[in-house]
């Protein structure tokens, strides 16, 4: 169903969360954690999900929290560590956030989605933004194109993500373009990913700008929670995206606008991030409690 922190989500038997990603585990340590059965709000579903998220990198922190964010109005909360575990369910009432990836912001201390077409953020919570979430209006500031690239970019299937900073407490918004290629069977592929990062713009730092730099970090974008790295400190290419579906891996490059990828059936389209990541983030202490 999705991967947080190299922990994946099933529900062949009912919902179980195991640690069959995780680097730092060995298969002596193999663990898991049986979650209850999902509850059904009216009007929603709980067989397909679009992705999860927790709030630190171990399910067995105290303080962790699981949001699972299904196809539809359907967002679903829970603690894996506690005893009596319980889903607090949230019905999301603006369709919007339908089809949005959820993920948890450290420096907010909540999970947030962005709307589609990136037009606002919602943030939510397990105390005040539990029921009414913390909408952010944002305007984009879009890259200036000719007609021509904005008629080819209209023909492209596109969707937004969030992504954070750890190490530089900045967050980013991508936005995705992908497009089928007839010539190749009618498979879908990467065209194009734009990054907007807030306060470019001095007289409205809560402006989302286009940005080509990044600097010395780069994006993991994947079926599992994104995460942010520097680039310099895990040898990997600054200012670019790293990406996988269940048919296309790759690199996007900010600074050239250009891609490097290969095409073949990744089962496992997950990237998970290194075990000194995890380390730093084992516990990010929300401050909300059900």
């Amino acid at each position: 169903m999705g991967a947080s922190h190299g922990w994946v989500l099933t529900s062949k038997y009912g919902p179980y969360l195991s640690d069959d990603l995780n680097p730092g585990v060995s298969e002596s340590d193999f663990s898991g954690i049986v979650l209850p059965d999902f509850e059904t709000l009216p009007h929603c579903q709980t067989e397909l999900v679009t992705n999860v998220a927790m709030s630190s990198s171990s399910p067995d922190d105290e303080d962790c929290i699981l949001a699972v964010k299904f196809v539809g109005p359907q967002l679903s909360l829970c603690r894996p560590a506690e005893k009596n575990k319980k889903w607090v369910n949230i019905r999301i009432e603006d369709p919007a956030f339908f089809n949005s990836r959820v993920m948890y912001t450290k420096r907010d201390k909540k999970f947030a989605m962005p709307a589609y077409g990136g037009t606002h953020i919602g943030y939510w919570d397990l105390g005040e933004n539990l029921e009414k979430p913390k909408l952010c209006r944002k305007g984009l500031y879009t890259p200036q194109l000719l007609q021509s690239e904005w008629e080819e970019l209209d023909l492209c299937c596109t969707v937004e993500e969030l992504v954070e900073s750890r190490s530089t407490q900045e967050m980013f918004m991508i936005k995705r373009f992908r497009k089928r290629n007839n010539n190749k069977g009618g498979r879908m592929e990467e065209h194009q990913i734009w990054v907007f990062k807030q306060g470019l713009n001095r007289c409205n730092p809560l402006q989302w700008c286009y940005t080509n730099d990044i600097g010395d970090l780069c994006i993991f974008l994947s079926k599992s929670e994104p995460f942010c790295l520097k680039a310099s400190s895990h040898q990997k290419c600054q200012n670019s995206i790293y990406f996988i579906d269940k048919s296309e891996r790759g690199i996007f490059t900010l600074g050239g606008k250009c891609k490097t990828s290969n095409f073949s059936n990744f089962t496992a389209p997950y990237f998970i991030p290194p075990q000194s990541y995890l380390n730093a983030n084992r516990s990010s202490n929300p401050s909300n409690s059900p």
